[in-house]
């Protein structure tokens, strides 16, 4: 059995001030809040963005624990397509104690190094952002979670640093 070795690191913003606006990925780029959850189609996401780099957590999970996931309020996702095609997602999830952490972010290869992920992460912190404004009851507040680890690509990574504090 071969191991992986995986470095995490927690990346906080405490203000919407402190967002760095990627460019725009483009007119043929829309950022769409999936507001029906589905397990299939986050399925779908989860293992298509997540397969090559080792994302595993989620993948034994039955359809009614994809729907308790899914189903919580104010957890979100928020889906990137390039020209009807999903192209990769930003999933929402806020915390009892009022913090927003984006729990998965990412795009399937074939999507990635078109400058999709910048555009969508920016919309993914800027929904994190006012999420309580759709979701009340959450009364989301700072600061905003984003997890990186080393399997998602010195790009990825570099790119989250730039865009988040890191918690210490």
């Amino acid at each position: 059995m071969s191991t992986i070795t995986l470095t995490t690191w927690s990346l906080e913003m405490t203000s919407p001030a402190d967002l760095v606006p990627a460019a725009p990925a483009g007119p043929e780029i829309s950022v769409v809040r999936s507001e029906v959850p589905s397990p299939e189609f986050s399925r779908f996401l989860y293992a298509s963005v997540g397969g090559d780099i080792h994302w595993t957590d989620r993948l034994s999970l039955t359809r009614a624990q994809w729907v308790e996931q899914l189903d919580r309020p104010g957890v979100e996702t928020w889906v990137a397509y390039d020209r009807g095609t999903p192209a990769g997602y930003v999933e929402l999830d806020p915390q009892d104690d009022g913090v927003v952490e984006i729990m998965y972010f990412g795009l399937l290869p074939d999507f990635r190094g078109r400058r999709i992920g910048g555009h969508l992460l920016t919309v993914g912190v800027e929904r994190a952002w006012d999420l309580a404004s759709r979701w009340p009851q959450r009364a989301a507040t700072p600061p905003g979670w984003v997890d990186t680890g080393s399997p998602d690509g010195p790009p990825a990574v570099a790119y989250k640093h730039r865009r988040c504090d890191i918690h210490k």
